[in-house]
């Protein structure tokens, strides 16, 4: 069975989320000290991971309340980016980032493209995705659609902006970052 280790101490900046997205090699984490001799990354004191408020998996396969619980918690603040679009501000978060929360707290997921269309003037593309989470009891779903203008390529080409919104729209179907959608009841 593996066990999943931490690297312990305090990182020099952003939170131990943040470290683990970003350091994480085979089953043991690693952070960067600090130092002003070597920017090269070298392991700290490496501990059991006792942490309840995040969890990394010691396994492969978790029961599918375990992986729910663990995507419905808040993003924090510092992975979250804005982007303005005709004068509005909109907080989401980057697809890179949504599929290195999946890998961490769901490590058997999947995604997929459902279908792609163009709307019939030819000036968006709209596609529909699908994420799939597979738990130790049971499997399930989730599907969402994003659309972007053919017009607009400010942000990158169309097709990877209607499916990096589709793919996130997907994970937030299961909590992953959805009180983003909501801050505005708050």
């Amino acid at each position: 069975m593996w066990k999943s280790h931490v690297v312990s101490r305090s990182f020099s900046s952003g939170s131990l989320l943040e470290s683990l997205l970003f350091k994480r090699t085979s089953c043991r984490y690693y952070a960067k000290e600090a130092s002003s001799s070597s920017s090269e990354a070298r392991p700290k004191q490496v501990v059991d991971f006792q942490e309840e408020d995040l969890f990394v998996s010691s396994g492969i396969s978790r029961p599918l309340s375990k992986i729910l619980k663990h995507l419905n918690k808040k993003v924090p603040d510092s992975l979250i980016k804005t982007r303005v679009e005709n004068g509005l501000s909109s907080r989401y978060v980057p697809w890179h980032i949504v599929n290195r929360i999946m890998n961490l707290h769901a490590p058997e997921w999947s995604g997929e493209i459902r279908s792609v269309s163009y709307s019939p003037d030819g000036k968006s593309v709209s596609v529909i995705y699908r994420v799939t989470l597979y738990g130790t009891d049971a499997e399930i779903f989730r599907e969402s659609t994003g659309t972007a203008s053919l017009e607009d390529t400010s942000y990158g080409d169309p097709m990877q902006k209607a499916e990096a919104m589709a793919f996130r729209r997907a994970c937030a179907r299961f909590g992953l970052g959805l009180h983003l959608y909501h801050e505005d009841m708050l």
